[in-house]
């Protein structure tokens, strides 16, 4: 009795262990995760999901894929390049988690990292990157669900083919009638068999001239994402408000009257509510379908939304656009990437032409000028997120033809330039530019802010007035200026200039990159590529206000006896250091310094020393004082000193550099210098008080106000210094 217990006993405990143990000897095996690797190319938008991790290639700097926001993206914006803008990766590649959220009211740009991120006023979707470490029991999908580049579209021929997509809906064919079940109204995605139908096909010239209109709207496009919301009242169920009904998309096509009976098509279906008997879950008007990340319409597989409707219900004289068949024709190309409508992102400049129209220039070749200026909307794509164009026309004074904001796309730029009229009058460029400079740009007119400003001047041979101060004001304002001569003055004629040599004198460089000659009012069209390669090169627009160029800096620095001969060498070289990064002249960058103890001494004042070499030898032969620390009085006698005479279109930046605690107040004097304009910066070594730097520094403190334990650690803020300087001004629009 006892041994056969103990059997059974031994047979339960044999049993249970083998039911516990998990197949293949894996216990407690957690699933790996498996990274997708992409290119540097591909956009949030793209990928059909909420959230993922992708693994980035190295360099993909490099490629300049364009990135849109700061820290929240477009979705349209690399994915690779917007995490190596994070700092979440390196140029070296590496994992990024990507989270979807929704689209922005405003994307504002920054240098951050080596990349260049631009500006955007809106987009319907954006997304966040994050470091590629998945939470404790996140696993993320191993594959990526794209979104295609282009939608299929059921063929006319009458073939029909097993295509998921042709499934959804059953489109009458121009030349036989679809063959339909009339017992099943299940969809299919295999041919189905010819069975008896009492339908005709619709007349086939109605229908191919329907379809080829369908063709050109599609070709033409919807306009930029922002202008989604006129789509139509009858597809808001279906859509979701990123694209347009055919209601409204034949009345905006270049043929309007070409099928004047079915103008409110989609706004009305009398007939189609007769003939056509659906059950109330069954959907009126387009088919729903599922909107991807992007804004790209996918048909779901649902059968749901693929009910097949019984073939006598079908009459020739129903309009198929209003009878729910016209699924494939009412998606606009899906090119997120590259939107029609946008513009060349890759050109993203605020650029106006100062047409002239003097009388010197005659009918004739003013039309040519027309012509050229019709030439460069065509070239450059003009588009909300890429250039706008605006154009001055000047004579005895200047005149708006067109301001940045007043067309969004080349045609309609086109179209307002063959409209222009000659002005006549002298050919006063000078004081076109200054009304560029004061007027022109700004944001009333459609100034961007974050793109840059570039000013194209058109002149027939020679001004009539002078161009070298207003120019020099226009670059200081932040406007590239670029000089295209006709028929320039040979030597005979340059007796006759108002002022000689004016093309160099108007650009800020004689390499000739900012001068475009033409020989003849002929040859101007040649001149087109090569202009709009050069306003579009946006890495060299460093000519005018850039965050490199447009600034008055004052170096505030401690002199006292705690710092040291020694130390103070280390800070000489730290201010060398940071000028070093800019353009040094009396029309780019201008540099001053304080010296101060319980007294303050002027070393140099802002253009003293407009050559970077000279100004380096400068900063070297500055000699140690030593003394006390007064820092407010020191900040109260820089603003006396240096920022009373700064020019008014410059950024006034101040760099305070302490060791220590001031023996006077430091609030008063800083909130003073910042009413003024002032951009100050504080940088604490050792025994520097933290309450001290943070009053000094302009808000937020943490992007202005610095400290080191040590001096020979200060040469690490050198590249921080610059980039907030540089993101500062770039994420803040002119005037």
């Amino acid at each position: 009795m006892n041994g056969t217990s103990l059997t059974t006993i031994c047979l339960a405990l044999l049993l249970s262990c083998a039911c516990g143990a998990k197949p293949n000897g894996s216990k407690n095996k957690k699933p790996k995760q498996v990274v997708p690797a992409i290119e540097c190319d591909v956009r949030a938008g793209k990928i059909n999901l909420p959230e993922f991790i992708v693994k980035c290639p190295a360099h993909c700097k490099e490629t300049k894929q364009q990135v849109y926001g700061t820290g929240v993206f477009a979705s349209i914006s690399s994915i690779c390049n917007a995490a190596i803008h994070s700092g979440i990766i390196t140029n070296m590649g590496g994992k990024v988690i990507v989270r979807k959220m929704a689209g922005q009211n405003i994307y504002k740009g920054s240098n951050s990292n080596g990349v260049r991120s631009l500006s955007l006023p809106k987009w319907r979707e954006s997304f966040v990157v994050s470091v590629g470490k998945p939470k404790k029991g996140v696993i993320y999908p191993s594959t990526l669900d794209y979104v295609p580049s282009r939608p299929t579209y059921v063929k006319t021929t009458g073939q029909k083919e097993a295509k998921p997509p042709a499934a959804t809906t059953v489109l009458p064919m121009t030349t036989t009638p679809e063959p339909t079940t009339t017992t099943t109204p299940e969809p299919t995605t295999t041919t189905p068999a010819p069975t008896t139908t009492t339908t005709t096909p619709p007349p086939p010239p109605t229908t191919t001239k329907a379809r080829a209109a369908v063709h050109k709207v599609r070709d033409a496009g919807n306009s930029h994402p922002y202008l989604a919301s006129v789509a139509a009242a009858s597809s808001r169920k279906a859509q979701s408000g990123q694209g347009k009904g055919f209601s409204q998309v034949f009345r905006g096509v270049a043929y309007p009257n070409r099928y004047p009976q079915r103008a409110s098509a989609g706004l009305r279906r009398p007939e189609a509510g007769s003939a056509i008997r659906r059950p109330p879950s069954s959907p009126v008007g387009p088919v729903p379908r599922s909107t991807d990340s992007d804004g790209n319409r996918r048909v779901p597989l649902d059968t749901t939304h693929t009910r097949v409707e019984p073939v006598d219900a079908w009459k020739p004289e129903v309009n198929p656009y209003e009878s729910g068949f016209n699924v494939r024709e009412q998606e606009p190309v899906p090119r997120a990437p590259e939107p029609v409508s946008q513009g060349d992102p890759n050109c993203k400049v605020d650029l106006a032409f100062l047409m002239d129209g003097s009388w010197s220039i005659g009918k004739r070749r003013f039309k040519i000028q027309k012509d050229f200026l019709s030439d460069v909307a065509q070239a450059i794509n003009v588009g909300v997120a890429g250039p706008m164009m605006g154009i001055i026309q000047y004579g005895d004074d200047p005149v708006t033809e067109l301001s940045l904001k007043s067309y969004s796309n080349s045609r309609e730029v086109k179209l307002a330039v063959d409209k222009i009229v000659q002005k006549g009058g002298l050919s006063n460029v000078g004081k076109a530019l200054t009304y560029i400079n004061r007027q022109y740009f700004s944001d009333a007119n459609g100034n961007r802010g974050g793109a840059p400003n570039v000013a194209v001047v058109l002149v027939d041979g020679w001004p009539t007035d002078k161009v070298e101060e207003a120019s020099r004001l226009a670059r200081e304002s932040g406007i590239n200026i670029f000089f295209v001569t006709i028929e320039g003055p040979d030597e005979s004629e340059k007796a006759n200039l108002v002022e000689t040599n004016f093309v160099d004198k108007a650009v800020c460089r004689t390499n000739g990159f900012y001068s475009l000659p033409v020989n003849s009012w002929f040859a101007l069209r040649k001149a087109v590529q090569p202009l709009v390669k050069r306003v579009c090169d946006t890495d060299r627009l460093l000519c005018s206000k850039t965050c490199l160029n447009a600034n008055d800096i004052a170096f505030v620095i401690d002199g006292s006896s705690s710092v040291g001969t020694g130390n103070f060498r280390t800070v000489l070289q730290f201010v060398a250091n940071v000028t070093q990064e800019f353009e040094i002249s009396d029309t780019d960058t201008r540099v001053g310094a304080v010296q101060y103890t319980y007294e303050q001494r002027l070393e140099f004042g802002f253009g003293q020393y407009n050559n970077k070499g000279e100004l380096l030898n400068a900063i070297k032969r500055i000699n140690y004082w030593s003394g006390g620390t007064s820092t407010g009085a020191a900040i109260t006698f820089a603003a006396d000193q240096l920022f009373s005479k700064s020019k008014p279109n410059k950024r006034k930046i101040m760099i305070v550099i302490t060791d220590g605690r001031s023996y006077d107040d430091v609030r008063v004097p800083a909130l003073a210098v910042q009413s003024q304009g002032v951009i100050a910066y504080s940088i604490g070594i050792a025994w520097a008080a933290q309450d001290e730097l943070e009053y000094i520094a302009t808000d937020p403190d943490k992007e202005h106000s610095f400290f080191v334990d040590e001096f020979d650690n200060l040469y690490k803020f050198v590249p921080k210094i610059i980039q907030n300087i540089c993101q500062e001004f770039n994420s803040q629009p002119r005037n």
